[in-house]
């Protein structure tokens, strides 16, 4: 196992793609931030180190890709799964301070002891795993996949011999004892076993004076020894070379003892497990998550559909968040999304581009149920600031980056756009709004459009109409439904908003 020969036909296994292939992460696009993706990300890493955000920047390329991570994902929400493996990560960064420790040593002798401790932990943490994962039922190809390639790692002669050899090593180490003994300002060390009375820090305090660490062992003390412990190691190498010659050769037999197909199931399945964490804390706060069914030949539909990231913020807040259902009908491409300033259009427009990305990534999705088609990518134009750096004004920003997404002509994307051409005239943004829609329908696209126009409610075959709601005092409810928006309860709205109605401006006035 100090080679790296064992297993080398499944060293390239991934618990994320069925076929094994390494993937360049995305860099940071548009609908990360649109969506506030990257706001849901954030926690993640908060709690799970940076390293688990790259695996969130990548989308799986096809439906099989897909399934293949829900399943995994269907194992890992099993508790004694989740628990073992919550377990096996923690264990690992054990492991990890011990090879930092390791780091600061300066004696070969302690390091290769230190090297030891290492491997040996790394073995019996791979070892309790496989125990808990044999016990765990699993049915994913991935999990199962992964299972079977640690059984034939544990059960090679390789690690058979490794394993036996530290053993071993630490059975001699653990099993040497010696005695200290200080008298008339001289010391000698003799091996054989410590007596009854008496010990090395009593006898320190009594010739030094103040508090003094106690001697544990030279070999796995702490990284930087005491001068008379590098004395007790050069005197005890003199008497007994036979046990340093073997910590010598155990540890150069453990050198390389990472097998790439254990590291990189390591890397990976902290994707699920940060995933599954937050999860979890959220459903204790009583947010529901749902897996998505992915039937192709069914309509994408959802219930009880809210927008995550608002969620975590006002879950800190004790704010609610209202929740939405929506179904996309036979032959229904694009919603038009209008009605009344903050009426909940934009969240709901966040919503279902996250219930997108959730669900492509082969992970729960935070409604009551679901069902998503494949999408081979998610698109998003949100309304931009004029720019300070370019000069440019709104409305050129907008068309500088709405230019790259209609010219890539991607193929069945799921598009989300909001508030576009707001600072065009009604007539302009009308015909540029309809060319938009119509492009994108063209391409199989499906998506939502989020609009202040209700011209683009009836801008084509495949388009419907869905309307923000107000109450029966003209206050926002956050619900969407299908219809178009009065126009006289977006004005009311507004004039409530800025307190303009007759009786507030007499009373001002």
């Amino acid at each position: 196992m100090g080679n790296r020969e064992l297993s080398d036909n499944k060293a390239g296994f991934s618990i994320l793609n069925p076929d094994s292939r390494e993937f360049e992460p995305l860099e940071s696009t548009p609908f990360f931030r649109d969506l506030n993706l990257d706001q849901v990300i954030d926690r993640l890493t908060y709690k799970w180190g940076k390293n688990v955000k790259k695996y969130f920047r990548y989308i799986p390329q096809s439906p099989e890709e897909v399934s293949y991570r829900r399943a995994i994902y269907r194992d890992i929400r099993k508790d004694e799964v989740y628990a073992a493996l919550v377990k096996f990560t923690e264990d690992l960064e054990k492991i990890e301070n011990i090879r930092r420790e390791k780091e600061k040593v300066r004696i070969p002798l302690q390091r290769n002891v230190w090297q030891i401790r290492e491997v040996g932990s790394y073995c019996d943490v791979y070892g309790e795993l496989a125990k808990s994962l044999e016990s765990a039922e699993l049915s994913s190809d991935g999990m199962k996949g992964f299972l079977s390639a640690l059984k034939e790692i544990l059960e090679s002669a390789e690690y058979q011999k490794l394993r036996e050899r530290i053993q071993k090593t630490i059975e001699e180490i653990r099993a040497l004892r010696f005695v200290i003994t200080y008298d008339r300002d001289r010391m000698s060390v003799e091996l054989k076993e410590l007596p009854d009375e008496g010990t090395y820090g009593k006898m320190l305090r009594e010739k030094r004076g103040g508090e003094v660490r106690s001697l544990r062992n030279p070999f796995i003390a702490d990284p930087t020894l005491t001068e008379i412990e590098k004395s007790c190691l050069e005197i005890i190498q003199k008497k007994k070379p036979g046990i340093f010659a073997l910590i010598e050769q155990t540890a150069e037999m453990s050198e390389g003892y990472e097998k790439e197909v254990l590291h990189r199931f390591e890397r990976e399945v902290i994707f699920y497990l940060s995933y599954r964490s937050l999860q979890i804390d959220m459903e204790e706060s009583g947010f529901k998550f749902t897996e998505p069914g992915t039937d192709e030949g069914k309509r994408m539909e959802a219930k009880g559909l809210y927008d995550m990231a608002l969620a975590l913020t006002n879950r800190s807040k004790e704010k609610e968040v209202v929740p939405n259902d929506f179904a996309y009908e036979t032959g229904e491409k694009f919603f038009v999304l209008t009605g009344p300033n903050q009426g909940g259009k934009t969240t709901f427009a966040r919503s279902l581009g996250q219930l997108v990305y959730l669900a492509q990534m082969g992970l729960d999705v935070p409604a009551e149920s679901a069902n998503v088609p494949f999408f081979p990518d998610i698109q998003t134009h949100f309304s931009v600031e004029e720019s300070v750096e370019t000069g440019r004004g709104k409305l050129k920003e907008e068309l500088v980056r709405l230019a790259p997404m209609m010219e890539q002509q991607k193929q069945g994307t799921f598009v989300v756009i909001n508030e576009l051409f707001t600072t065009a005239a009604s007539y302009d943004a009308e015909i540029m709004g309809r060319n938009v829609l119509e492009h994108f329908i063209a391409l199989g696209c499906m998506g939502i459009y989020v609009t202040h126009l209700r011209e683009l409610c009836s801008a084509g075959e495949g388009v419907v109409s869905l309307k923000a709601t107000l109450d029966d005092h003209r206050v926002q409810t956050f619900k969407i439904v299908r219809g178009e928006a009065d126009d006289t309860a977006c004005a009311e709205n507004v004039v409530n908003k800025y307190r303009l109605t007759y009786e507030q401006l007499k009373e001002r006035l």
